[in-house]
């Protein structure tokens, strides 16, 4: 990444927070005939203790080396997270990185032979939400949790998995900030430049959350999905990374409803044949 896409990736994600905060939120009257949503820039800058001026030029990715203090007010003011604090840290420090070719993405054979073992909907995904390995208890689940489904693509793209999360709309906002979590600055790798590219053609959904600049990140949880079969299930959900991909494990409390219809989706994947290995990415 050059200097230049640094500063337009620091002041795309504070032009995109700076819209995120209300007058009343940063403690200013709101005011008529405001051109802007949320703060202008001239406001974020009196609240920083910065010039105008100055912020402008953070902004357009004039200054490429703000101060940890300039960076840290800015934080304050924009409202932003831990999370998101380092995720604007990590925007800003001046890190040249050699040129390097991306090793494929590999499911060790040890996680193929505990996908079989489990009993428990488990698979593993890459970086960008490719599923690189799954288990048939997983299939059953969800048909689009095996090879070479993609998540993100498939949650944003695909009706059928839009009808199977029962909150749709928090689903898209959690993985979209998980995936930019993710990019960091790594905007120039080619799986993650594929994928940007046709979300950003494909799903105004995406269009709309790409452009606000959250981070987050996606490990453990709840979610509650409508199985076309066994019907509502409430599942936790847990994260391991594994080298350099993640084992992704959902289960229900034992002895409870969702259990129950598990055990009945374990039974009929028994007669389904194996997912197929993953191509490498």
């Amino acid at each position: 990444m050059t200097d230049d896409d640094r500063g337009n990736l620091l002041g795309g994600y504070l032009r995109a927070r700076r819209a995120l905060v209300t007058p009343e939120r940063a403690g200013l009257p709101a005011g008529a005939n405001r051109r802007v949503p949320g703060l202008r820039r001239e406001e974020v800058a009196m609240l920083a203790g910065i010039s105008a001026d100055y912020y402008l030029r953070l902004e357009r990715g004039r200054d490429k080396n703000p101060s940890l203090q300039v960076l840290e007010s800015l934080a304050r003011v924009l409202h932003l997270d831990e999370l998101e604090q380092e995720y604007l840290l990590g925007l800003a420090a001046a890190r040249p990185r050699p040129q390097r070719r991306r090793r494929p993405e590999r499911v060790p054979a040890r996680l193929h032979q505990l996908l079989a073992s489990v009993q428990v909907p488990a698979f593993v995904e890459g970086r960008a939400f490719d599923v690189l390995a799954s288990n048939r208890l997983a299939v059953a689940l969800s048909p689009r949790l095996q090879p070479p489904h993609n998540r993100l693509r498939s949650l944003l793209l695909d009706p059928e998995e839009r009808a199977f999360q029962q909150d749709w709309a928090r689903s898209t906002e959690g993985f979209v900030a998980a995936f930019r979590k993710s990019v960091g600055d790594d905007t120039d790798d080619p799986r993650f430049v594929e994928l940007v590219g046709e979300l950003a053609l494909s799903s105004e959904r995406f269009r709309t959350l790409w452009a606000r600049h959250d981070v987050r990140n996606l490990d453990g949880g709840t979610a509650t999905v409508n199985h076309p079969v066994v019907g509502e299930l409430h599942l936790h959900r847990d994260k391991l990374p594994v080298d350099d991909v993640l084992l992704v494990l959902y289960y229900a409390d034992q002895g409870s409803e969702s259990d129950e219809k598990l055990r009945l989706l374990a039974s009929m994947a028994r007669t389904t044949p194996a997912p197929t290995r993953t191509a490498e990415h």
